[in-house]
């Protein structure tokens, strides 16, 4: 993906861990950078359609998702049996 920076989209960068996330975007003036570490958890992302893909767009209401730390797919515990 080749998108020009200052396009006004949300870059995007999420670490090794999951915990953190940079978000880099313009706001007509100059670069805006947002960082975010969760207390508990990772982020979750959605999972790329094609193999060895680095490169996501996904829609508004996904990213809300995703930055707030919600769980993309329903978290199941193992029953456990005694």
């Amino acid at each position: 993906m080749r998108a020009e920076p200052r396009s006004r989209a949300l870059f995007v960068f999420v670490g090794k861990r999951g915990h953190t996330m940079k978000v880099l975007t313009w706001d007509g003036t100059g670069t805006i950078v947002i960082h975010k570490k969760l207390d508990a958890g990772r982020f979750e992302l959605p999972r790329a359609t094609e193999p060895g893909e680095q490169h996501l767009l996904v829609s508004a209401a996904v990213f809300d998702v995703i930055h707030r730390g919600v769980a993309l797919t329903p978290r199941t515990t193992p029953r456990r049996y005694h």
